[in-house]
């Protein structure tokens, strides 16, 4: 698409990690905060689209959204804290999964409402959670794991051994990755646009007034999704092959620029 179609765009979702927030500073750029505020000034809604849980958000509590997509669309609400859309994984892969890993050496945590717990805390844990910020969870009770409400698990596991684990562990999810260590498994069929789409009905907003950025596996479903789906210069190199258009990294004004090519500012 060029520039020079100007887009009607009304809402605009946008990952968190590697596009909201740089991995070098854990904060969000000075131009993104500006551009964002400019968008909701001009009556665009903006949206978090992000794996992280609900309560994962604080560091970026300072700035003003509409609604937030979060656990890669597991878990939707609006800013005014309605819940729109809650999916939670098939209990039977959560059983299989934690009986998968008292047999083969696997780490995983699974991700609550209010709460995260991991199996053991490995190097390749401690240091996904220091990656992106937050503290390490505690170690779950192997006798006593609430099995029926989790919205998301993320395994550790390599790529190539991924499709294999699913198929057999737990085929009744879905899997998309950010980071070659872990893979974030949701329930079958959920992804950040099923979150979308429920955002476009409740603001009454057509996919083809919508925009998106990501730079992880986990965004490509939604910018396929989207009218514009944007990487940033940091993504993943499979990300930017589906992507619209490949913007500025995070760190170099990547959210602003674009928004600006396309004459959404």
């Amino acid at each position: 698409m060029s520039s020079s179609e100007n887009p009607n765009i009304k809402a605009v979702f946008l990952d968190i990690d590697g596009t909201l927030i740089s991995f070098k500073t854990n904060t969000i750029p000075e131009s993104t905060r500006k551009a964002i505020q400019s968008l909701r000034a001009k009556g665009i809604k903006v949206i978090v689209a992000t794996g992280r849980s609900i309560n994962s958000l604080d560091h970026i509590g300072h700035i003003t959204f509409d609604g937030f997509i979060t656990f890669n669309g597991s878990y939707c609400i609006t800013a005014e804290g309605q819940v729109m859309d809650k999916n939670f994984i098939d209990p039977s892969d959560i059983k299989s999964l934690v009986r998968y890993a008292e047999n083969f050496p696997l780490s995983y945590s699974l991700m609550y409402e209010n709460k995260v717990e991991i199996n053991d805390a490995a190097p390749e844990v401690v240091g996904m959670y220091a990656h992106i910020n937050l503290p390490v969870p505690p170690v779950h009770d192997k006798e006593n794991i609430d099995t029926d409400h989790v919205l998301q698990a993320n395994i550790f596991l390599k790529q190539d051994d991924e499709e294999t684990f699913m198929k057999n562990v737990m085929p009744n999810s879905s899997a998309s990755r950010w980071s070659p260590l872990f893979a974030d498994v949701n329930h079958g069929g959920i992804t950040k646009s099923t979150g979308i789409k429920h955002f476009c009905e409740y603001f009454g907003i057509d996919i083809s007034e919508t925009m998106a950025f990501g730079d992880g596996g986990n965004d490509i479903a939604m910018l396929k999704f989207t009218k514009i789906g944007v990487a940033m210069g940091n993504a993943n190199e499979d990300v930017k092959k589906i992507a619209d258009y490949i913007t500025e990294d995070v760190d170099n004004h990547g959210i602003e620029s674009a928004l600006i090519y396309f004459g959404v500012l």
